[in-house]
């Protein structure tokens, strides 16, 4: 041992910028993502390109440059496939310096699918590792040629000779890839280094270090220095004399603020190995200091409050590049994540590039670090090893605050005790569907679940996936639900959604390439897969954001009183701000939204679960303002949600908007056959079917304008007309076509005005009946002909009954497409044109040729544009019924389900609706205006 440290203080005062080094080097191999790759040579056993040898670049996923087989997870059993079971061969040559003739050099690879065999200058550097989603290396000190180039060769097969592999991994509901799909790089150490330091840093300053030797000299110490997170020094150097291979050194730093999602405020831990005054090593490692708890029948802990947790499950994927990602992937998903107002995030189903928990450290976020395991887990001899890897590698952390031992099964319990062995803080495990280990995580609940559980239990509880996203379906609709009735139990500890991400991948087999999500199998999400942001993005972002603000006296008054409440963890809502504006939302055709007056203030003092009045007193400009706007801002400046509401009402705003069209008024003829009665008012033509009263033909100095066969009674059963007739007696020279119904609605009425306002009104809703997909009247309106729509109301996102969440009241426009959520994923455009919207004030459509405008004076009116294809093939619950026709005006609208839920099993905006009326009730009718003109 002495030659040893007189060989490393010769190499410590040597010219050599290597030989001075005392930390670890690290030297690419590869490139260090994705998007920095380097080009090795390779050759593929099967599939596209087989026994060809060529570059690729690395890190990658073989499939995705071109080579190999593409297969889902369930090819082995659910369709007819080629099961691909390629083996890669790469190879790459590398220079080693002579200098590190007297270090240690090891090889390191961050990841490769999966069973990977090493080899240097032809001989094995070791066992083969066996596992795809792991870090592994080997010493390869003595395989290496000095001062000179070196043969690197990596045999890597993509289905594994453990069956238990296999099963963990490649049998999963997933994409299965192959290849070195993370870097691979060189560590170049002293002769004498530390090949551990597990930290355990407590909320009350405490800390606890472990430091593992590569060899043990009896004469060395170790020290330790904390630091600042820019590096200034904090307290005195520790000194604990290293005698062993393992040492353990303690201290408490009572002056240090701690971790949490809200402050994620970090430290730096200098280690030194030191012998004498000479420095043998030394490395730095970036912390927190937390204190995480599991208390029985109460809740998780961070740092003594209660946590609750609002998470989705992430596929580390991208269609191009498939589980090869970048530090642009990684920074892009947790953006994502923040904007939806989450503070937790589950590795589903393996553990991530650690730059993703590098960052999710940095910024905030709390983690399920998961070992693979779908349904199935790895054997003794395997789950061991993938574990240790896991849990050394992750161990410092800070945003790990939990271990997922696999999933839905996919776990062997007598592999558990290694996380308890390796794991230095002693952190909770976690049986992602189970009820084990004091947490329920149970997958996919009831509304109603369950006796003893969740809403009705005493077991902390916190469902690892929820809400089962599938095309427009599950995410934001009934999460609602789900959280108001879970937040009543104190026991509740949060929730992940499924799934972040729709896994469509870049078939690059196939002439032109195309995206494949494997019909309905792939994980559909909240988001596109290029990060398009569906409507339940929104949804999940308002329901989830810590402020929550919700009126209590809006209007045209002196001032506007706002109940905001605080959701965080552990900030305040003092240190909090509210922006808010008034606008005037302008008349379709002539004006835009302006904003009149804006202004901002701080929140007031309130801890968490508290809440307070805020009161905006805008002045003058109020009087006239039309919509209320309100941001609320975090400490740090994002933005956690826009709440708007309207400051009038819908006639009102019908009233002015044909007071400042300002229309020239024309004598009203009437021309008549059997069939038909025909208005003409101008250029303005309309006819009426003279056996129910519906709207049959537009002709405004121009082609048809395709707005027909209306208003038709849509979700109750058709009444029978019992008559029908025209009334020209008005004094203003309107002419009134009367349609009186056996039933619902009892009775329609147009009114034809001469300055050339169409005017609808029905009966007041009187109407006993349970049970209703949706309710009101519809028209058609010719969709090839459709070019945009333009409206005030609730959007831009369309709704269903239980995801009104995420939109807000303003004036909206969006042009015509033809978007299938989850299925089309050559041309997502969002928001989508085709659904149910909420709360209409007016509508301006569009059309080749020409325009229609519609008023709503009724409160609460929702309407329809058009029907959503049915994506094929299709699945689960996720397909609301439409009205027939293509315009409709609605009091009442579906609720959508899940890939696994019924909308009804979702709680209670997932129930159909009813009405009833008694005697004596006073219902106000549908009151609508129509305006026909040639396009702009």
């Amino acid at each position: 041992m002495l030659k040893i440290h007189l060989i490393l203080l010769l190499l410590l005062t040597a010219g050599s910028a290597f030989a001075q080094s005392t930390g670890t080097e690290r030297v690419y191999l590869s490139g260090t993502d994705v998007d920095h790759q380097k080009q090795w040579a390779f050759s593929v056993s099967e599939g596209r390109r087989a026994g060809q040898w060529d570059s690729i670049g690395v890190p990658s996923n073989w499939e995705l440059e071109g080579f190999g087989t593409y297969n889902y997870g369930h090819d082995w059993r659910d369709r007819p496939a080629e099961l691909g079971k390629e083996v890669g061969t790469y190879r790459h040559t590398f220079f080693v310096p002579r200098e590190w003739r007297d270090r240690v050099v090891r090889i390191v690879f961050e990841g490769a699918m999966t069973d990977t065999e090493v080899r240097i200058n032809g001989q094995p550097a070791g066992s083969v590792h066996q596992g795809g989603f792991y870090r592994f290396g080997y010493d390869i000190s003595e395989l290496l040629r000095y001062d000179a180039d070196n043969t690197l060769e990596a045999i890597v097969a993509k289905h594994s000779a453990n069956a238990s592999v296999n099963a963990a991994e490649r049998q999963a509901d997933y994409w299965i890839f192959g290849g070195i799909f993370r870097p691979v790089y060189l560590e170049v150490h002293p002769l004498d280094y530390l090949t551990q330091v597990l930290i355990d840093a407590r909320a009350d300053g405490t800390l606890r270090l472990k430091a593992k030797r590569n060899a043990a000299t009896e004469a060395a110490e170790l020290t330790v220095q904390l630091l600042a997170a820019e590096g200034v020094p904090l307290g005195p150097v520790l000194r604990q004399a290293f005698p062993d291979s393992v040492v353990e050194v303690s201290a408490l730093y009572p002056d240090i603020q701690s971790w949490n999602p809200e402050q994620p405020r970090l430290y730096r831990l200098r280690v030194r190995l030191v012998w004498g005054e000479e420095v043998l090593y030394e490395t730095e490692e970036r912390f927190g200091f937390r204190t995480v708890e599991l208390r029985p029948h109460d809740g998780l802990y961070l740092n003594g409050q209660r946590i609750v947790l609002k998470g989705i499950n992430r596929h580390s994927f991208r269609p191009e590049t498939g589980r090869a990602l970048s530090e642009r992937d990684h920074r892009g998903d947790l953006e994502l994540l923040r904007e939806m107002n989450m503070n937790a995030v589950r590795m589903s189903h393996y553990p991530p590039d650690p730059r993703f928990l590098a960052l999710c450290d940095s910024l905030g976020f709390m983690v399920l670090d998961e070992v693979a395991g779908w349904q199935d887990g790895y054997d003794t001899i395997v789950g061991p090893k993938v574990i240790r890897s896991t849990v050394l590698r992750d161990h410092n952390h800070p945003s790990v605050i939990l271990w997922d031992h696999g999933n839905e099964g996919g776990w062997t319990l007598a592999n558990e005790p290694y996380f308890h062995q390796y794991d230095y803080q002693q952190r909770p495990v976690l049986y992602p569907w189970a009820l084990r280990n004091g947490l329920d995580t149970r997958h996919y609940p009831d509304y109603n679940f369950g006796i003893q559980r969740f809403r009705n239990g005493t077991t902390p509880f916190v469902p690892t996936e929820l809400l089962h996203g599938l095309f427009d379906g599950g995410h934001g609709a009934g999460l609602r639900d789900f959280w108001e009735s879970y937040r009543n139990n104190p026991t509740f500890t949060g929730g992940f959604l499924w799934v972040l991400r729709d896994e469509a991948v870049l078939r690059t087999d196939a002439d032109p390439p195309y995206y494949d999500a494997a019909g309905t199998n792939a994980p559909d999400g909240i988001v596109g897969p290029h990060n398009e942001r569906e409507g339940s993005f929104y949804a999940v972002r308002e329901i989830w954001s810590p402020v929550r603000v919700t009126p209590v006296r809006l209007g045209r008054r002196d001032s506007i009183r706002l109940l905001v409440r605080n959701d965080f963890l552990y900030t305040d809502l003092a240190d909090c701000t509210f922006r808010w504006r008034l606008l005037n939302t302008g008349v379709p055709g002539e004006s835009l939204a302006r904003i009149v007056a804006e202004g901002e203030r701080p929140g007031p003092a309130a801890g968490r679960g508290e809440q307070r009045l805020l009161t905006l007193d805008p002045g003058p400009a109020l009087r006239t303002a039309e919509v209320l706007e309100v941001d609320a801002i975090d400490p740090t400046g994002h933005r956690l949600h826009t709440w708007s509401w309207p400051l009038v009402a819908p006639v009102a705003k019908s009233e002015e908007i044909r007071r400042r069209r300002n229309l020239a008024s024309a004598a009203i003829s009437l021309q008549q056959n059997k069939q038909v009665w025909r208005l003409v008012q101008g250029e303005l033509q309309l006819s009426f079917s003279r056996e129910n009263g519906q709207l049959i033909d537009v002709l405004h100095g121009g082609p048809q304008i395709p707005f027909t066969q209306g208003p038709r009674t849509v979700g109750t059963a058709a009444a029978a007309v019992d008559s029908v007739w025209l009334d020209r007696s008005a004094a203003d020279g309107s002419v009134a076509i009367h349609t009186r119904y056996a039933g619902f609605p009892h009775e329609h009425a147009w009114r034809l005005h001469p300055d050339g306002w169409l005017e609808l009104t029905a009966a007041p809703l009187r109407l006993r009946e349970g049970e209703l997909d949706y309710l009101g009247i519809s028209f058609d309106y010719s969709e090839e002909s459709a070019r945009s729509a333009e409206w005030l109301g609730a959007g831009p996102y369309r709704i269903w009954k239980n995801r009104r969440a995420g939109t807000g009241f303003g004036r909206w426009s969006k042009d015509y497409n033809n978007t299938i959520t989850g299925h089309d994923f050559d041309n997502l455009v969002y928001p989508e044109f085709k659904g149910y919207h909420g709360d209409l004030y007016w509508l301006e459509l569009s059309g080749a040729g020409h325009r229609v405008t519609i008023l709503n004076e009724t409160p609460g009116l929702d309407f329809r544009l058009f029907t959503p294809a049915i994506p094929e093939p299709t699945q689960g619950h996720t397909h609301p019924a439409f009205p027939p026709g293509d315009i409709s005006f609605l009091y009442a609208i579906p609720p959508i389900g899940t890939k696994f839920r019924r909308p009804e099993q979702l709680g209670p905006s997932g129930q159909k609706s009813g009405t009833h009326t008694n005697r004596g009730d006073a219902p106000e009718p549908m009151r609508l205006w129509f305006w026909f003109a040639r396009a702009r």
